[in-house]
């Protein structure tokens, strides 16, 4: 049995594509769930840099090493939610184009961006949680 999922847009919606993630994500036939909790841009020393899209990046980074850890990777992600301090335009614009980067041939997940007054570390600016679905690997799970 294997995952499928699907990604849709209905027409009775907007079109969210140029905006880099999708109104709903199906799940079939799901062997594994995985949920990261909220990866920030801070490198494996605990370092956090000081601009949101060195955070951005690196958030993303932890994310793939997350999931790696899970046997997963980013096209089983089904749901984001992305926490951004001192939201604007700008960096929903950096999000946008790094989704972009990374979902490249395939649907982007459901996400929802969430503007927090701040987060759990000091100077931090962006925190991704996400929950994927994917194949449990023979020998592995």
């Amino acid at each position: 049995m294997h995952t499928v999922r699907t990604f849709l847009n209905p027409d009775t919606l907007y079109n969210p594509q140029p905006y880099g993630y999708s109104h709903v994500a199906v799940i079939r036939q799901m062997q594994k769930v995985v949920h990261i909790s909220g990866q920030g841009g801070e490198n494996s020393q605990g370092q956090l840099p000081e601009h949101f899209e060195q955070q951005l990046h690196q958030a993303f980074r932890n994310l793939q090493l997350a999931l790696q850890a899970a046997d997963a990777q980013l096209q089983d992600i089904a749901v984001l939610r992305v926490l951004i301090t001192d939201y604007n335009p700008q960096k929903h614009q950096l999000l946008i184009q790094r989704m972009q980067q990374l979902w490249t041939d395939q649907g982007f997940p459901a996400c929802t961006l969430i503007p927090v007054p701040c987060l759990a570390l000091a100077g931090m600016q962006i925190e991704i949680e996400a929950t994927a679905y994917c194949q449990i690997q023979p020998g592995k799970d």
